[in-house]
């Protein structure tokens, strides 16, 4: 079936016969433990929620459909995903080579918790060079971890070529595709072997549940991230997984509003006088054009800018909107501003953001659902009560 239809029905399907209600949504299951009839058979392979939940598994098998994958695991943020993952996939002095423009929570748990703690290497490079991957890589590379639209500056990278130049060394590409959604971009079918998201964003999409993601085919590794993440307990609820389904439902309807509104807005914004650069893949401006027309279905909800007039400016231009809420996260039905110097990626060195482009003048903006003429007025507003 095609995407909309899986998005809708995966991991739903009525049940009848004996004992079955026919519920066409699958209920909350909420019990923490599932009794059995005899010691040596877990009633329906239920014995504890932290293990497996009918609510959590109807989601699983919804997230692996989505993204083309055998495979799919749900986690209580994306940082427990990441988290279980990388705790898979590693082991002492092994050697990660992640892209500079990171997510500031991603980078603080591979620099801060990984690297500080447990001997684990990590080269950051810019990406949009596939050479540069091939450089970094050592004997002891196990990962090569890409975002691809990246977290702020919507930098593309090629993740056809990165996977072939990965695989060669017998190293893993895992792929954060969370910008993107798997409406927009299917990393495993270009070549990467594991896809993470926050399902927060754009999977769930109506910024009430916090939730991450793993999708993937192969069935060793899957095996392993799924003792780890029972092992840890990084499991997703039943509650948020029912909010999570339910909101899956329309990723599709509200992935195309969320594009066609942001294309409106990166082409006001790239001809708005008080504007520097734009950082949109929708934009033939864009660096990553071709590659990014090449690579995706559309060019998504999320872009950035400079404000020329620099830190001061920018922070005033974002005090000002209404319409706009000033608050991190991103891909829920309505927009959001934010700071990213200041903000979501605050916990980076002031010389690594220069050196990576992220700047005190830059905003990230998260295009909602709503009307665009009233986005692009508040927009227009608040470039006007700068002083």
């Amino acid at each position: 079936m095609k995407f909309e239809t899986d998005a809708i029905h995966v991991g739903e399907e009525p049940e009848f016969g004996e004992g079955a209600s026919g519920d066409v949504v699958i209920p909350i299951h909420l019990s923490s433990t599932f009794a059995r009839k005899n010691v040596d058979s877990p009633t329906g392979g239920y014995e504890y929620s932290r293990t497996s939940n009918p609510t959590r598994n109807a989601l699983e098998k919804r997230l692996a459909a989505l993204e083309g994958a055998r495979y799919g695991l749900a986690f209580s943020s994306g940082m427990a995903a990441e988290t279980v993952l990388l705790i898979s996939l590693l082991k002492k002095d092994s050697h990660v080579v992640a892209c500079d423009d990171l997510y500031g929570g991603t980078r603080r748990l591979l620099g801060r918790v990984f690297a500080d703690n447990y001997g684990i290497e990590i080269s950051h490079v810019d990406a949009t060079d596939a050479g540069r991957v091939e450089e970094a890589i050592r004997e002891n590379t196990k990962v090569v971890w890409l975002e691809t639209p990246t977290n702020p500056l919507l930098k593309i990278y090629d993740i056809g070529k990165i996977s072939e130049i990965a695989h060669s060394a017998k190293a893993f590409v895992v792929v954060d595709n969370t910008f993107a959604s798997p409406f927009f971009q299917r990393p495993l079918g270009l070549g990467a072997d594991i896809v993470v998201h926050s399902t927060t964003k754009y999977i769930n999409g109506h910024s009430d549940s916090v939730g991450g993601a793993i999708m993937l085919s192969d069935e060793k590794i899957y095996e392993k991230l799924k003792f780890t993440q029972n092992a840890t307990g990084a499991i997703l609820s039943p509650f948020d997984s029912f909010l999570t389904l339910r909101g899956i439902k329309t990723l599709a309807v509200r992935m195309q509003k969320h594009q066609e509104n942001a294309q409106k807005i990166a082409e006001y914004l790239l001809s708005h006088p008080k504007v520097g650069r734009v950082n949109y893949p929708g934009l033939p401006s864009h660096l990553q054009y071709k590659l990014a027309k090449a690579q995706m279905g559309g060019a998504g909800g999320m872009l950035s800018f400079e404000i020329k007039g620099g830190a001061e400016e920018a922070k005033e231009f974002l005090s000002k909107l209404k319409v706009f809420s000033l608050a991190e996260s991103l891909g829920g039905v309505e927009s959001l501003a934010e700071h990213p110097h200041s903000m979501t990626h605050s916990s980076i060195p002031a010389e690594q953001k220069k050196q990576i482009g992220i700047y005190d003048s830059l905003v990230r903006l998260s295009i909602g659902i709503e009307n665009s003429e009233d986005l692009i007025e508040d927009l227009e507003r608040a470039f006007r009560s700068i002083t």
